[in-house]
C-alpha cells in the first residue's frame, strides 16, 4: 500500500462548501489587497489565541522580518535562536541585518535547551550600556525560540533567562497554531507569551493557506501600529511613510480561506494526535525507533501537542528512508543541515561539532505522515514497513 506523506485534498473536501462561500464573498467586493475580509480573519485569529493584536501578513517569514524591523533589531545586534529549525528563523535574522547566535537543542524535545542558554548568556560580555556582546560585537536583543513540530517550548526558563538579561523574547510558533503548554502554572497558547510571535500559513501547516500567508501577534498596541505600517511599505495614509517597510501585507483570498478553515483547527489537530496516539502504541517496543516526547501531555492541557510533524529517531536512519520508498511510503527529513553548517552562514564561523543535539537530529529524524485524513490502515501500512526493516 501507498502512503502519501500529506494528502491536502483529504482535508479539502470537508471545508470546500465554506472556502467557497468565503471567496466568492471577495470576488464579489472586488476587494483583495487587506479590507474586511483580512479585518475578519484577523479578528477571529485574536479570539481564537485568547486577545492581543493580530496583524496579517504575507508569509511567516514575512511576519517575522516586519517583528524585527518593527522592534528596531538590525545591524549591531544579535538574536539568539536554534540550529535545528526551518531555515527562515535565522535568514530573516540575518536579513533583518542582525547577527544570528546558535544554541543547542533539548535531545527529547529538539527545542532550544534553557540550560545552554544560560550557559550562553553567562559566557558574553557587557557593552558599555548593559547589554551583551557578541564576540562579533554585536548587542545580544532577543531570543526566538521555536516551538517545532507542533510542540511548545518551556518557556518559564527561557522568559526568565530573557527577563534577567534585558532581552525580548519573540516566539516562532510558525508550526504550533493551537498548541498550549502551561506559564506560570496557567494554560498558554503558543504565541502568546513573548513580546511578539508569528505563525505561517503554508499549506502543508496545519492551518494552511491557498498559498503563502502569516500572521504577525503582539499585546502591545504601539507595536501593533507598527507591524501595520511596515506590512504596506511604512504608509500611514495618502502616500505618506514615516518608517521604512516592505509589501508584506495578507491578500484578502489568503484571509478569506483562513477564516473558513480557522473553525477545524481543532478537530483537525485532535485527528493528528490520534493518529500520533496510534503511532506511539504500535512502536512503543521497537529499541532501533525513539518515539517523540510529549511533555504537557500529563499536565491535563487538551492540545498539548498538535502534531505538525511526527518525527521520530532512527537507527541506521538513511537505510529506512531507502527501505520506505522502496515500500511507497511517504516520509521527509526535518532538518537534514542544522542552520550554523549551512553554507550561507559559514562567515559566523561556526563549525561541525558546535552543535551536537542538532547535528545529531540531523542524523537521526526522520517524519512520517500525520495529517488528518490518515487513515488506520496507512498507519498500518506504515508500521509493518518499519518493523519489516528492523527485523532484517
Amino acid at each position: 500500500m501507498r502512503v502519501p506523506l500529506l494528502d491536502l485534498a483529504r482535508e479539502y473536501e470537508r471545508v470546500r462548501a465554506a472556502v467557497e462561500t468565503r471567496v466568492r464573498a471577495v470576488f464579489d467586493a472586488q476587494q483583495f489587497i487587506l479590507g474586511q475580509a483580512v479585518e475578519e480573519f484577523e479578528q477571529a485569529f485574536c479570539e481564537f489565541i485568547g486577545g492581543g493584536h493580530a496583524i496579517g501578513m504575507s508569509s511567516g517569514t514575512d511576519a517575522q522580518l516586519a517583528i524585527l524591523m518593527a522592534m528596531g533589531i538590525g545591524a549591531g545586534d544579535a538574536v539568539i535562536t536554534t540550529p535545528y529549525t526551518f531555515f527562515a528563523t535565522a535568514g530573516s535574522i540575518h536579513r533583518a541585518g542582525a547577527e544570528p547566535v546558535f544554541v543547542d537543542i533539548d535531545p527529547a524535545t529538539f527545542e532550544i535547551d534553557s540550560t545552554k542558554l544560560r550557559e550562553c548568556l553567562a559566557q558574553l560580555a557587557s557593552g558599555s550600556d548593559g547589554r551583551l556582546m557578541t564576540a562579533r560585537g554585536n548587542r545580544v536583543r532577543a531570543i526566538i525560540p521555536v516551538h517545532l513540530f507542533g510542540l511548545c517550548c518551556a518557556m518559564e526558563p527561557l522568559y526568565d533567562a530573557a527577563q534577567a538579561y534585558r532581552l525580548t523574547i519573540i516566539e516562532d510558533a510558525a508550526q504550533a497554531i493551537g498548541a498550549e503548554c502551561l506559564f506560570r502554572d496557567k494554560r498558554s497558547q503558543a504565541g502568546t507569551i513573548g513580546e511578539a510571535a508569528f505563525f505561517s500559513f503554508f499549506p502543508t501547516k496545519n492551518l494552511g493557506a491557498a498559498g503563502d500567508a502569516g500572521m504577525a501577534v503582539c499585546r502591545d498596541e504601539w507595536l501593533a501600529k507598527q507591524l501595520r505600517l511596515i506590512r504596506n511599505h511604512g504608509m500611514e495614509k495618502g502616500y505618506l511613510h514615516p518608517t521604512v517597510g516592505g509589501n508584506f501585507r495578507l491578500d484578502a483570498i489568503q484571509a478569506a480561506v483562513l477564516h473558513a478553515k480557522l473553525p477545524f483547527v481543532q478537530t483537525w489537530n485532535e485527528a493528528r494526535r490520534r493518529n500520533a496516539s496510534l503511532y506511539a502504541a504500535a512502536l512503543a517496543d521497537l529499541h532501533d525507533v525513539k518515539l517523540p516526547s510529549e511533555p504537557w501531555k500529563q499536565t491535563g492541557l487538551t492540545n498539548h501537542h498538535t502534531w505538525h510533524q511526527f518525527v521520530i529517531r532512527a537507527k541506521r536512519r538513511d537505510e529506512l528512508l531507502r527501505h520506505l520508498t522502496e515500500a511507497g511510503i511517504g516520509h521527509a527529513v526535518y532538518y537534514p543541515v542544522p542552520l550554523h553548517l549551512q553554507e550561507c552562514f559559514a562567515f559566523l564561523g561556526y563549525q561541525e561539532g558546535d552543535f551536537p543535539e542538532a547535528e545529531r537530529a540531523a542524523r537521526e529524524a526522520v517524519a512520517l505522515p500525520i495529517f488528518p485524513g490518515l487513515r488506520n490502515e496507512e498507519i498500518e501500512a506504515v508500521v509493518r514497513a518499519i518493523r519489516r526493516f528492523y527485523a532484517k
